[in-house]
């Protein structure tokens, strides 16, 4: 089966997270808004009708089901192409910290947006400022120690023991747009995640995702996605 992923064709967003997951696996895909009239077919997905339309991409398209929401997508590839456990209560803890980086991303994305995505960032540059102090200050440290703990706590080499899901892929994405986002402040903060750094090196060395990020598939980080780098905010 060849999936259709739907999502906007000029940013990794919360795609890339399922972009990820289907590269690892060697899934074949459809990026189908980056190519001819991707994008109108998009909206046409999302129009209201009968069923269960998708409220905002991402959603993936496999066979005759349409699966909208970054967490809910990785949950049922993981359980198709090996990247999460079999048994249904470590199926769902898998789950469960997939929706904490969910949490993350928004925190991520609120720290240049933090009254909402409906202002440019230059309309709401003081309290980004404010909003990325504190997220330094507590949400960086309270998100990524968690992580950290369980990596070390599990002692297999990926956060949920020994064998890697699509969280550690999830994860490799949170540092790497840190450090695009946030270049000297990240470069301060990961002597204390040393897990998670060699979390991140170790899934970017895997040879499906090493191929992946050295291609045109993977798009470019810039100052329209999640991870959005602003001189003013990386003090």
């Amino acid at each position: 089966m060849r999936y259709q992923l739907y999502y906007w064709p000029t940013i990794q967003g919360r795609g890339e997270y399922i972009r990820l997951a289907l590269e690892e696996a060697g899934a074949a895909y459809t990026d189908v808004a980056r190519s001819g009239n991707g994008i109108s077919a998009m909206m046409r997905m999302m129009a209201p009708a009968k069923g269960t339309p998708p409220f905002a991409p991402p959603f993936l398209k496999a066979g005759q089901l349409v699966i909208g929401q970054t967490a809910n997508i990785l949950l049922y590839l993981g359980a198709r192409h090996g990247l999460a456990p079999k048994a249904e209560a470590a199926k769902l803890w898998v789950h469960q910290l997939q929706l904490t980086i969910t949490d993350f991303v928004t925190e991520v994305h609120d720290t240049h947006h933090p009254l909402g995505p409906s202002l440019y960032y230059e309309e709401q540059k003081a309290p980004a400022k404010k909003r990325t102090q504190d997220f330094w200050k507590s949400r960086v440290p309270k998100y990524l120690g968690y992580f950290e703990d369980l990596s070390a706590a599990n002692g297999g080499g990926y956060v949920t023991g020994r064998r890697m899901t699509y969280v550690d892929l999830s994860l490799f994405q949170i540092v790497e747009g840190l450090r695009y986002a946030f270049p000297k402040r990240m470069k301060g903060f990961e002597r204390k995640i040393p897990g998670l750094v060699d979390l991140h090196d170790r899934i970017a060395a895997r040879p499906n995702i090493n191929a992946y990020l050295a291609s045109h598939r993977r798009i470019p980080f810039n100052e329209d996605g999640i991870f959005r780098h602003y001189k003013a905010l990386d003090l």
